[in-house]
């Protein structure tokens, strides 16, 4: 194997930061969502519900795993030699951990898993009426929400901005933040998790917002892909492993960003349409049969 890229391969970065978030974000999920399932099975003595099962747990955790792969791991490093691997890594960051973590319904356990005294502080600032409740609902209309995860997520793809963010380590790790923070709050009204400020958005409702952001992401991933020039000037500067050229490096990380990266919106999108079927297919399990005169 090449010498550059087994050392690239072995390269783990190791960041406080991100771990101490990690493992915070983790323990705090995970001691809510026990004690949600020992109040649920006190209080009824059956099984814990939704809220509080196996599967939420696990796609937490499987969120958490996801954020560490993509900033710990060799993909990170990876990043800064390919501009392919750069873009897997905000796949990852943005389409794959965020949806992940709201399935999981965070809020109201994370809210379990803080002490008493400690959710009864942060629990009316939620209530009904509460001025907090009502800004934050505002700030965060879907298409409010929408705009902005558009603009982030173009935006940092400028030439300047990204090999800006390439050549700065705090300028890098606020893109990623940003990238993050908007997926969250995008992925949040696909969801329907809570809290839900906005009430519950019909599935029609949703799959027209997802629709919506596909032809964004496949015009800029198109853009790149079909490029006579290289865009981001900040590649044709490293040393380049598996031999690919920086034209061919590019063009595969627009056709990541085309496919795979409007594929995860048409998923969801048909992930909806099997929930809003089988919805329907209840209701009219349980519609009553008139009795014949």
């Amino acid at each position: 194997m090449d010498p550059v890229l087994s050392a690239l391969l072995r390269s783990w970065e190791w960041r406080a930061d991100v771990i101490g978030a990690l493992v915070v974000s983790g323990t705090m999920y995970v001691l809510g969502w026990k004690r949600l399932r020992t109040v649920t099975l006190g209080c009824t003595g059956r099984s814990p519900g939704s809220l509080a099962g196996g599967w939420r747990l696990a796609s937490y955790l499987g969120g958490l795993l996801i954020i560490a792969v993509a900033l710990l791991s060799p993909v990170d490093v990876l990043g800064g030699q390919l501009f392919f691997v750069h873009m897997i890594q905000h796949l990852l960051l943005v389409m794959c951990a965020p949806p992940l973590l709201l399935l999981s319904n965070p809020f109201p356990v994370v809210l379990w898993g803080l002490p008493l005294g400690a959710r009864r502080a942060i629990g009316p600032f939620f209530y009904r009426e509460a001025g907090f409740r009502r800004a934050f609902a505002q700030l965060t209309r879907p298409g409010l929400i929408w705009f902005f995860f558009v603009i982030i997520y173009v935006g940092w793809h400028d030439p300047g901005a990204y090999d800006a963010a390439l050549r700065s380590d705090r300028i890098h790790d606020l893109e990623h933040l940003s990238f993050f923070a908007a997926a969250l709050f995008f992925w949040w009204h696909v969801t329907a998790a809570g809290p839900r400020l906005h009430g519950r958005f019909s599935y029609g409702w949703r799959i027209a917002y997802l629709l919506l952001t596909v032809p964004v992401n496949m015009l800029a991933g198109v853009t790149i892909t079909f490029s006579s020039e290289p865009i981001y000037r900040y590649y044709l500067d490293v040393p380049r492993p598996w031999g690919l050229t920086m034209m061919q490096d590019q063009m595969l990380g627009g056709v990541i960003m085309w496919i795979p990266g409007s594929m995860m919106f048409l998923i969801a999108v048909l992930v909806i349409v099997a929930r809003m079927l089988a919805q329907q297919e209840r209701r009219a399990r349980h519609v009553p049969v008139a009795a014949p005169r």
